[in-house]
């Protein structure tokens, strides 16, 4: 039995490092150590997570490389492009896994077209359910975790890309979002009067920073030559996601074959849940588990696969898939700590 893992969650008082903390305080394995933040240091962690009674006493310390080190795993829930020098620093024995965007992306050019800064490099990438991920993960010490939106909108065609339904070419995606997932921050577009009632789309015409992020998970899963269409949608709740994607399909494909391809593959995946048949996703059944609920059919007028996935943006699309992602590395059961069990109303 291996003993307990020792761990630190750098951002600490923003919403990633939240949900951390709240799965990580249910993790049977793991010991809570340093806690780190940028303006929020000095500063006891209840006043920023209230609802982590355990912890609301501990200090918020700086986020440096000496407070980081001395640990088994750290995590960085940083804001993008401040987690490469931290984890730089850090021990190379150390399991480091980052929730931002800094070590995703494989090509440094497109890092550059959409951050608009030079390249961090490129780590191993934290979606388990990719074809041979596991292995890839097991034993990894620096680990980047995807995005939320890549990872709703990679599940729910990956089923369909694995068993050849669809070539990832002309694929569309529209995905709606709760707020939790634009941070803690204060912004205009998110106070209560600006939010409530309305829907609105953002990152229009393919500059979405996590396009490039869909185009290169396309690729890992067999796609010569994909192409994506991306609009998000902010909408008023606090947390999940709800991405429909569809992509051309050729008529001889029936609905059957595309149950089939997802029950093989969602059969064999702890976080995979596809509904029954004619169900859909909704995101108030998947909210602080990390589960994700997925439904496919054909529309036939327009020829072309239509999948739907649900996740928490936080858990599965954020916390939880960096806590699988670390058991795996770390040698212990993939689904320890973590729960398929949503929360409702």
């Amino acid at each position: 039995m291996i003993g307990k893992l020792t761990v630190a969650v750098a951002g600490c008082t923003g919403y990633a490092g939240g949900e951390l903390l709240r799965l990580l305080l249910q993790h049977p394995l793991v010991s809570i150590g340093a806690l780190t933040a940028g303006s929020s240091a000095g500063s006891k962690l209840g006043a920023h997570q209230p609802h982590l009674r355990p912890l609301i006493d501990r200090d918020v310390l700086d986020t440096t490389s000496d407070n980081l080190a001395g640990h088994d795993v750290v995590f960085m829930a940083l804001p993008h492009g401040t987690s490469a020098p931290v984890a730089a620093e850090l021990p190379e024995d150390c399991l480091v896994i980052d929730c931002g965007a800094d070590f995703r992306l494989s090509d440094p050019a497109m890092w550059e077209k959409f951050y608009g800064t030079a390249h961090a490099g490129t780590w191993p990438y934290g979606l388990p359910e990719l074809p041979e991920q596991r292995g890839v993960l097991a034993g990894a010490r620096r680990i980047a975790v995807p995005g939320c939106y890549p990872t709703s909108a990679t599940l729910a065609l990956l089923p369909a890309l694995v068993a050849g339904l669809v070539d990832g070419s002309d694929v569309v995606i529209t995905a709606a979002s709760g707020t939790s997932g634009a941070g803690k921050a204060a912004k205009p577009n998110l106070i209560g009067s600006e939010l409530f009632g309305s829907a609105s789309a953002y990152g229009v015409g393919g500059v979405h920073r996590h396009t490039p992020e869909l185009l290169q998970n396309f690729r890992r899963l067999g796609a010569k030559a994909p192409s994506v269409s991306f609009t998000p949608v902010l909408v008023p709740m606090a947390r999940g996601i709800l991405a429909v994607v569809s992509a051309p399909i050729a008529d001889d494909i029936s609905v059957a074959d595309v149950q089939a391809a997802y029950r093989r593959v969602t059969d064999d995946e702890p976080f995979l849940e596809l509904l029954t048949e004619g169900q859909w996703p909704q995101t108030q059944h998947v909210v602080g588990c990390n589960a994700v609920h997925l439904q496919a059919t054909i529309d036939r007028s327009a020829g072309r696969l239509v999948a739907v996935a649900a996740l928490d943006n936080l858990t599965k699309g954020t916390a939880g898939g960096a806590i699988q992602s670390m058991n795996i590395a770390s040698g212990l059961p993939e689904t320890i700590g973590l729960t398929t069990i949503g929360v409702a109303p």
